[in-house]
């Protein structure tokens, strides 16, 4: 077996000198590996600090109220999902979980699945529990790896018990063929293709017949390398147990990007993060986020890697400057803070081509070497542009191969465009986990959605717009709450597939479509729709950059503004909370007090708590009647989001008619004292007619059109969303 060492360049990214977060979560796209999680996450760019905004939270009821999301319903005795291919040929999603291979319909993730049983014989499984290993599963084959072989074949790989076996798929030449099984009889090593260990992070690709792979190697996961095997030729490695190269290692990505129009200059890169080598003696090791690269004409060449929590690399129209996205987080349970920088390849090459490091002095210190570097100068692939006379690193001088093995890592490190991230979350209860970039054209321009998995089991919708020239905006659309124009979100517990076009949430008026500027919706004329460029109307408005409802919606907004006024009611002495939501998380509220005509800014001795859904009035008193206005602000424009006609009820005579009275009903129920606020259930019918005081009476008006509203307002709400997933 040969070794990787021409091309021996790894650098180290950088935050940026804003950025106060160096280390990075272990979870990619796929999310926790660890097979025994009972509650995993989802998997799937110097300047003013950009400020924190208020969350629209979906539960995932209303998700599948509103047919906005779709759970993968089949269920099996199997966990740890994994969305390993997208097939856009077939229209086919595959997902490897444990013991289990899926293929999906990426339309209809329920529509016909199709499902391979690959489990680790019995023999197997005995032998790994007695190696100590089983207590949390782990003693299965957990699938990790389905690559394309050709139009037909599939190429995939498993744990298989701690030791890794990798086979063929037949999938036919059409999806409608419905063909989804293994090769009969074939069984190959998964050594060098798959980690042993199902909580061990794993990379891989196939390329020309080649299988390149970021993968720990043995029984205990020591021994980590970048591989290169299949293909007809010779397998290749990182050098075994040289910290050097690798030190305790984990891998996030791997992606073929083009240097030049030169073939041969065809670079495949790597991103994983690893521990520092220069830790204080007694201090815990720093983290460190590493890129690297490897020529793929070689076959010696050494690969570099990266070190991210996530990593996105988003296609551009040069294929050969793609935009990378990576997601940082803090270590350790005491400040939770994450963060999202965007790196150019234009830097990353930068570096690559500057100078290297290498340890000198009396410290023993990393620093820039000065020295003569020997030709050809590492980097570069024999073939290439500026080796053409070299045809394998097998040609190259003694001097060049010790320099290369002495010289793994570049001295600068790449910085976020712009040197400061694109979005920071800091001071919150959850961190980031994985990350998806869509790219989505509006008709202010095309703008790019990150949807971003947090550790609490949900998925952000922010988009970062440009503000000035120095200056940047973050908006969060929304949070949904999960366990193409489809959003795939897998993890340890199932898979959910989302649609993006949730334009319905937005209302029906052109105001809330607007100031909601999200890419993916328009106000039609009539409501909020999705939005499609092709589809040219008078009456479509959208304004993502500014969210300016004063201009886009001039004529509509007037008797947009007509809310119905609800009746509440309030106990005196008690309290009662007036709900209101605007439907644009970035709007600010303010309570309006009106009484006697007269409309202030609510200010009251008893006391006022505001929340993000509302606001709770304490202490009550016969003062505290009248009507109650809820407007909210954004971009300049005012709206009246909620009206509310606020009745104090006399606590004496509640208090009465609520009291029982044991003589004339001794064996009756208690009955419940009516609700200050919105009430949870209808109220029951009492047992026999009853003369109630106006009072009550009009509390049961209240709640029976309270529940009439409600009743209607999900009916509106499903109806506009029943294009949603199709």
């Amino acid at each position: 077996m040969g070794c990787w060492i021409a091309c021996s360049t790894v650098i180290q990214l950088s935050f940026g000198q804003r950025c106060p977060y160096p280390v990075l979560t272990s979870l990619g796209r796929q999310g926790s590996a660890s097979p025994s999680t009972s509650k995993s996450p989802p998997r799937l760019g110097a300047g003013d600090p950009i400020a924190g905004l208020v969350l629209v939270r979906r539960g995932i009821g209303e998700l599948l109220d509103t047919r906005a999301a779709r759970p993968f319903s089949f269920a099996f005795n199997t966990s740890d999902y994994r969305i390993l291919l997208m097939d856009q040929d077939q229209g086919r999603l595959y997902l490897g979980s444990r013991e289990y291979l899926v293929a999906l319909d990426m339309q209809n993730v329920n529509k016909e699945p199709l499902i391979i049983h690959w489990p680790a014989s019995a023999k197997r499984k005995g032998e790994c529990q007695m190696t100590g290993k089983g207590r949390q599963g782990e003693c299965a084959n957990f699938v990790r790896l389905i690559e394309p072989w050709n139009r037909t074949h599939l190429y995939t790989c498993g744990t298989g018990a701690y030791q890794p076996i990798c086979t063929f798929i037949n999938r036919g030449w059409r999806a409608e063929d419905y063909l989804f099984r293994l090769v009969p009889g074939y069984a190959d090593s998964g050594k060098g293709k798959c980690s042993y260990d199902p909580n061990q992070e794993n990379i891989a690709v196939l390329i020309d017949g080649n299988l390149y792979a970021g993968v720990h190697i043995d029984f205990m996961s020591t021994d980590a390398a970048l591989f290169r095997t299949m293909g007809g030729r010779t397998a290749i490695r990182t050098e075994q147990y040289d910290s050097r190269w690798l030190n305790e290692p984990v891998f996030l990505k791997i992606q073929q990007i083009p240097d030049s129009a030169e073939r041969n200059d065809n670079k495949l890169y790597f991103f994983f993060r690893e521990k520092s080598l220069d830790s204080v003696s007694g201090a815990s090791p720093s983290v460190l986020a590493r890129v690297g690269r490897v020529c793929l004409v070689s076959p010696n060449q050494h690969a570099g890697c990266s070190y991210f929590g996530d990593v996105f690399i988003q296609p551009t129209q040069d294929e050969k400057n793609p935009v990378v996205y990576a997601l940082f987080t803090t270590a350790g349970s005491v400040f939770k803070g994450s963060a999202v920088c965007v790196y150019s390849m234009a830097d990353i090459r930068n570096v690559f081509n500057g100078p290297f490091a290498h340890k000198h002095g009396h410290n023993y210190q990393w620093t820039e070497y000065t020295g003569k570097i020997p030709y050809p100068r590492p980097g570069t692939c024999p073939g290439g542009t500026f080796t053409p006379g070299i045809d394998s690193s097998k040609d190259f001088s003694d001097e060049a191969v010790n320099f290369m093995r002495a010289h793994p890592l570049m001295f600068n490190a790449v910085y976020p465009i712009h040197r400061r991230p694109l979005v920071v979350r800091s001071g919150v209860d959850y961190r980031y986990t994985a990350m998806v970039v869509d790219q989505v054209d509006a008709v202010d321009g095309r703008y790019e959605v990150l949807f971003l998995g947090t550790d609490h089991g949900t998925v952000q919708k922010v988009i970062v717009l440009p503000k000035d020239p120095t200056n940047l905006e973050e908006l969060t659309l929304e949070e949904v709450e999960v366990f193409r124009q489809q959003l795939y979100v897998s993890s340890d517990a199932g898979l959910t597939q989302v649609s993006l076009h949730r334009c319905g949430v937005y209302g029906r008026a052109c105001s809330d479509c607007c100031l909601a500027r999200d890419p993916y919706c328009a106000w039609d004329g009539e409501t909020c729709s999705a939005f499609t460029p092709s589809t040219k109307r008078r009456s479509r408005r959208q304004d993502v950059k500014h969210g300016d409802p004063l201009r886009q919606c001039r004529g509509f907004n007037a008797k947009e503004n007509r809310q119905k006024e609800m009746v509440q009611f309030g106990v005196e002495g008690s309290s009662t909370f007036l709900e209101c939501e605007p439907r644009s998380p970035q709007a600010s509220v303010k309570w309006l007090f009106l009484r006697e005509g007269r409309r202030k800014v609510l200010s009251r001795a008893g006391g006022v708590l505001k929340t993000n859904n509302g606001i709770l009035l304490k202490a009550l008193n016969q003062s505290d009647a009248g009507q109650y206005h809820c407007l909210a602000t954004e971009n300049n424009f005012k709206h009246t989001v909620t009206r509310i006609a606020l009745r104090i009820l006399d606590r004496d005579i509640v208090l009465a008619l609520t009291s029982r009275d044991p003589d004339k009903e001794p064996h009756a129920p208690p009955k419940s004292p009516p609700h200050a606020a919105h009430p949870h259930a209808p109220p029951s019918a009492p047992a026999a007619p009853t003369p109630f005081p106006p009072e009550i009476r009009l509390i049961h008006q209240y709640c029976q059109s309270y529940w009439e509203q409600m009743s209607s307002k999900n009916r509106r709400h499903t109806e506009s969303q029943e294009k949603g997933l199709g």
